[in-house]
């Protein structure tokens, strides 16, 4: 009996070592490479295909060099240029004067005359972009300016018409987008509830608007952007004069309304003549970026006059002329050109002598953007 369990125990070993050499058993798999079948080497090679020699050539632009590359890249040319330059004509109260008619108008680029081929006027909606200084370093939680902010930042979103698209940017040391454009004022709304306690106390004004201007440079339509800020620059990346050419370059007229005028007047005595300097400077440095980009500034010294200003705004920005011209000068060198729109007598071609309701000569006022920049050949 033992013998016969040992021999059972045996055998049972040797099946099992026999299947572990053997492996496991795998089923086929068409990833698992096949042996080609055998060809004969002594066998001649396949003739390519015969090719007529006296077959047509496709004709080539480019000659190839000897390496058999083309001897250069090919070229693209864009369209013609058309420049589109919206005009606003405000009267000695600073009213637009409508019903002008386009023969009118004169646009000179570089000194030169335009041929005007495409006139428009009327309101359209806006694409309008808040932007505004909320920094700590005037505008201290329950402070004067912080009410004079807040209050003309929901003064002005309660002026807008409901078919305007609205963005709202607040900026102290860098922007930030509180809300995108859109029409729905409840976005609008929430992100100026946002602006509470102020956190930094610097106000990087040269960056905030170039960094607005490129956003919306490419929007078509009717666009603007409507600055409340004290003017004053601490911490911007960028100098003024850069700052100044590429805002003219993106071409968005500016609306820009100086905060802080009553406080300047109550501080008058206790300022020294540098912070004196410092309000001036911001001042004109805003008058700068409104004029050179066809908007308008503003310096309210009394919350009374802020609704009057906002009525102004909208009257400027919503009553332009669109003219649109080819320039002469078709030349795609990327160079600045400068811009300036006149009103003429178009029988005799001199400046036109514009009167009031009572027959008395007015001087009226051209809004427009300073130039543009040319665009550079695409290779």
């Amino acid at each position: 009996m033992k013998y016969y369990a040992l021999a059972s125990i045996c055998l049972l070993g040797v099946v099992l070592g026999t299947r572990a050499a053997q492996g496991p058993v795998t089923q086929g798999s068409e990833t698992v490479s096949k042996k080609k079948p055998a060809t004969d080497p002594n066998a001649p090679a396949a003739a390519p295909e015969a090719t007529d020699p006296n077959a047509e050539k496709i004709p080539s632009k480019y000659k190839p060099n000897k390496d058999g590359r083309p001897q250069g890249p090919a070229t693209f040319r864009s369209d013609v240029l058309t420049v589109t330059v919206d005009v606003a004509i405000l009267d000695n109260k600073g009213n637009p004067i409508p019903k002008i008619p386009q023969e009118k108008f004169r646009v000179l680029e570089d000194n030169t005359p335009q041929k005007v081929t495409g006139f428009s006027v009327g309101e359209a909606p806006m694409t309008i972009c808040l932007v505004v200084e909320f920094s700590n370093k005037f505008t201290r939680l329950y402070s004067m300016n912080w009410f004079q902010t807040l209050n003309d930042a929901y003064g002005f979103v309660s002026t807008l018409k409901p078919e305007d698209y609205l963005a709202v940017i607040a900026y102290d040391m860098r922007p930030e987008i509180l809300s995108d454009f859109s029409t729905d004022r409840a976005m609008a709304q929430e992100a100026l509830a946002r602006l509470r306690i102020p956190a930094f106390s610097e106000a990087n004004l040269y960056d905030t608007l170039v960094f607005t201007g490129e956003r919306m440079q490419d929007i078509e339509g009717r666009k603007a952007i409507v600055l409340l800020s004290s003017g004053i620059d601490t911490f911007s990346k960028l100098t003024f004069d850069k700052a100044r050419r590429a805002i003219q370059d993106n071409g968005v007229p500016i609306y820009a309304v100086g905060l802080l005028q009553a406080q300047r007047i109550m501080a008058e005595g206790r300022m020294g003549p540098v912070q004196n300097l410092d309000f001036l400077q911001a001042d004109n440095q805003m008058k700068t970026f409104a004029s050179e980009t066809g908007g308008r500034a503003f310096f309210p010294r009394f919350d009374g006059e802020m609704p009057g200003i906002f009525q102004a705004i909208h009257q400027s920005m919503r009553s332009q002329y669109t003219l649109t011209y080819q320039p002469t000068n078709q030349t795609k060198d990327g160079k600045f050109r400068r811009l300036k729109v006149e009103l003429i007598n178009s029988e005799t071609n001199q400046p036109l002598k514009v009167v009031d309701e009572k027959g008395k000569p007015m001087k009226v006022q051209i809004l427009t953007k300073a130039g543009y920049k040319a665009p550079r050949e695409v290779e």
